[in-house]
């Protein structure tokens, strides 16, 4: 290691508080080679970190270990320094023309499933995080917040509210995070996309062939078989939806497409529908109900089953509720 990146991870491991004071003091060419060396660092152990302290001065042997030191450096630069001088500090107006750099991450941040992107949030700042969120569209990012706990949930909005211009220097770093962290572990372990195509195929079968074809999979050992089950719904699924995503699919939906999709349906599944909607329109659904099926097309009604299911997986996956898995079915 070299002495700038020995003095990053000693500002690191000191924490924000005492390493925010200390860095004013710094030249602006010296914190210029302190966020480059805080770039390279990885994880450091306990006894490699002890060595570096223990060259710096005796009394800070018993300093913790290190993990991910570029964000926390970059995190102790962007709330310690004014927009203005993290512009003066990366250069930015000055007349030189900033190298071109890679595309923006967002769009590829946008493709991953809120929960994932959710869980990986929660362990970030809630400033950083509240970052990523404001770069995304609302669609995602609403996504993403409605899978993150509560508290931490009104902590980012918060901070999304009071969030001003925020540095191009500052977004370029947390843009190399994400894509070192997230989506380089995305490209390599992330297998939703294959998931995704699989589970639309499978959700065109009826009920009866889309158990028989579950239970094949299941002998032959398919992997990721739970992922799988996760993505895939059915009409007769709504029985298993929770009250509240139920009256939110059926508010989504209209009232003829529900009536078409009741028709010969059991009386609980049936039942399970119209407690999910208005007064006014569950007497006009079992008015119609009450005249029969007659001359109405088998193929019609499947095709309106279908679009109610296609609407629960579309809904689910902007984050209004969860989809039960298919094992939970079988329970």
């Amino acid at each position: 290691m070299t002495r700038t990146q020995k003095a990053a991870a000693i500002l690191v491991a000191m924490g924000k508080p005492s390493a925010s004071k200390l860095l004013r003091f710094f030249k602006q060419d010296e914190l210029k080679a302190l966020i480059e060396g805080a770039r390279l660092l990885r994880t450091i152990n306990q006894s490699d970190l002890e060595q570096i302290v223990a060259e710096f001065e005796a009394e800070f042997t018993e300093g913790a270990g290190l993990l991910d030191s570029a964000d926390r450096m970059d995190t102790i630069l962007t709330e310690s320094l004014s927009p203005e001088e993290m512009n003066a500090l990366m250069g930015i107006g000055q007349e030189e023309a900033a190298p071109a750099g890679p595309p923006p991450v967002w769009p590829q941040i946008e493709q991953i499933e809120p929960a994932r992107l959710g869980a990986f949030l929660a362990e970030e700042h809630p400033q950083t995080a509240a970052l990523v969120l404001s770069n995304l569209s609302s669609a995602a990012a609403a996504a993403a917040l409605l899978s993150l706990e509560k508290p931490v949930r009104s902590e980012i909005v918060k901070r999304m509210m009071s969030m001003a211009n925020i540095p191009e220097a500052a977004t370029r770093i947390v843009e190399n995070q994400l894509r070192a962290r997230l989506l380089a572990e995305s490209s390599t372990r992330d297998t939703s996309a294959g998931q995704i195509r699989v589970a639309s195929v499978l959700n065109e079968l009826e009920k009866e062939q889309l158990d028989e074809m579950m239970e094949d999979l299941e002998k032959s050992g398919t992997p990721d078989l739970h992922e799988l089950k996760s993505r895939l719904f059915s009409f007769e699924d709504v029985l298993l939806l929770t009250q509240q995503a139920r009256v939110a699919l059926f508010d989504s939906v209209s009232t003829e497409l529900v009536t078409l999709a009741l028709r010969n349906s059991q009386a609980s599944l049936a039942e399970a529908v119209l407690s999910s909607i208005g007064a006014r329109s569950r007497r006009m659904i079992e008015s119609e109900l009450s005249q029969g099926a007659a001359g109405i097309a088998e193929a019609d009604i499947v095709r309106a089953r279908k679009a109610v299911a296609a609407a629960a997986i579309r809904m689910s996956r902007e984050g209004a509720f969860e989809l039960p898995t298919m094992q939970s079915a079988a329970a």
